[in-house]
């Protein structure tokens, strides 16, 4: 056989191949590497004229066929694959057009907590038919998760009667505060009302707010160790520290010897600095005197001579009695304090509990103590479970700091920096770095006495709320 005869041969069987696996299996790159390898080797013993001149010899019509029929059957097959792979996309829904930035919308749109903070749910509230509502939400309002449920219906119905909007957004932790912060911030907030987890771990979020130009509002608790806070909305702790240690002065009386149990809240929450700080200046000259004695906290008692106690020495009590704000905590310290001491450490007992849960939790394990004959329980913020306790005889008080004038407020400091104006300060509060402006909002101690009065007659509770009797029910 010839050279010429044994190169068409290998070319017609090399083209022939892929003619055949064109419909399933087109592999260009082999074809190219195929032809490249095979084609080269015959070159070198084909005379040059039959390479020049493409009229010559059957083998390069068959070639041009063949390469012809690869490259159509690879674009059918192509084709073919491309359509049973990618079936088409249907259509997507049509959408409702927006309204108009000019036009109130008739109702707000359903409003959901969102423990993500990468995407807040934006509120819209109705606005008052004299404003003008913006289109944009210019107040981002963040929140402890706990927090929400009551406490975001509070903010809508207060940005009611103004012509804003805002975007609530729930927390777990100080790490999706922050990152939630961080979303606000690139949604286009000016104002930022931020009810901080951890107070001094909030500080990087300001930080990075005030960075971006936006005004940063502290509700409730303080942020701590940054200048780049603009304003703090709050009820003077102090005082209600102050009214929950003069509620166990007054049953303690001109009797001497008192058991006395002191708990706070979390440390990473400065209004518990502030409610125990308030409630030792009250209570100390009755320590120092004989009427009280300590019975859970040898910090504690170490420092009965200090009618002031600084911060570390607060801190260390703290350490000693905290809740963490946590039902087991609460619960497992009440019955280690009552385990640690004999039966005439208890009888009648005097209980410094720092909130409403914290007391019903404390104050049910010192009642199923059998040595404890009574006890005087205090509390904070008039929980409706707290309200009842109270009326049945169980806790002694709690300390109302109404959540709406707090909101109301910090949504009246919000406008003011909205409009280009500087919201009134009745004080300043220092944060560790600066005097921040502040206002501090007046408290109410709440007993069976004036329950009507206080949580009945102002609208914050229904009387079929409750059970039992109480002064003044209707």
């Amino acid at each position: 056989m010839s050279e010429r005869d044994l190169f068409e041969r290998r070319l017609e069987a090399a083209v022939h191949e892929y003619v055949e696996a064109a419909p399933t299996q087109i592999d260009a790159a082999r074809l190219t590497d195929s032809l490249a390898t095979n084609v080269p080797r015959m070159r070198r013993l084909v005379p040059r004229p039959v390479w020049r001149l493409p009229s010559l010899g059957f083998a390069w019509i068959l070639a041009a066929a063949g390469l012809l029929a690869v490259l159509g059957m690879g674009v059918i097959a192509t084709g073919a694959l491309r359509n049973v792979t990618q079936p088409p996309v249907p259509p997507a829904p049509p959408t409702a057009p927006a309204p108009a930035p000019s036009q109130a919308l008739e109702t707000p749109p359903a409003v959901i907590a969102s423990p993500a903070p990468a995407s807040p749910v934006v509120e819209t509230p109705q606005p008052s038919p004299s404003a003008s509502p913006s289109s944009a939400a210019p107040i981002g309002i963040l929140l402890p998760s706990s927090w929400v449920a009551g406490e975001k219906a509070r903010f809508l119905d207060a940005l009611k009667a103004t012509p804003y909007r805002a975007r609530v957004v729930a927390s777990q932790d100080s790490a999706t505060e922050k990152a939630a912060v961080e979303t606000l911030i690139q949604q286009g907030i000016k104002v930022l009302i931020l009810t901080p987890q951890d107070s001094a771990a909030a500080a990087a979020a300001a930080d990075e707010a005030r960075a971006a130009g936006v005004k940063v509002i502290a509700n409730d608790r303080a942020v701590l160790d940054t200048v780049a806070v603009d304003y703090y909305v709050t009820f003077d702790c102090l005082a209600v520290g102050a009214a929950q240690a003069q509620y166990l002065i007054d049953r303690a009386g001109a009797s001497k010897g008192n058991n006395l149990y002191l708990y706070a809240g979390n440390a990473a929450d400065s209004n518990s600095f502030a409610f125990l700080e308030g409630a030792w200046e009250k209570l100390q000259p009755k320590i120092a005197d004989g009427t009280f004695v300590i019975r859970n906290s040898s910090v504690a008692v170490g420092l009965r001579g200090n009618p002031t106690l600084t911060h570390d020495q607060l801190a260390q009590v703290i350490a000693q009695v905290t809740t963490n704000w946590d039902f087991n905590t609460s619960r497992t310290l009440a019955a280690g304090n009552l385990a640690a001491v004999p039966a005439a450490a208890k009888g009648t007992v005097f209980i410094l509990a720092p909130n409403d849960f914290t007391a019903r939790v404390i104050g049910d394990v010192f009642a199923a103590d059998k040595d404890v004959t009574k006890s005087y329980v205090t509390g904070q913020d008039a929980d409706k479970a707290s309200v009842q306790s109270i009326i049945d005889g169980k806790q002694g008080m709690t300390v109302f700091k109404d959540p709406r004038t707090r909101v109301q407020a910090a949504v009246a400091v919000a406008v003011a920096f909205l409009q280009g104006g500087t919201p009134v300060a009745t004080t300043t509060l220092n944060n560790g770095a600066i005097d921040v402006p502040a206002r501090l909002l007046a408290s109410v101690t709440v007993t069976k006495a004036n329950v009507q009065a206080a949580l009945i007659d102002t609208g914050y509770y229904k009387a079929s709320d409750f059970t039992g009797s109480w002064p003044g029910k209707p």
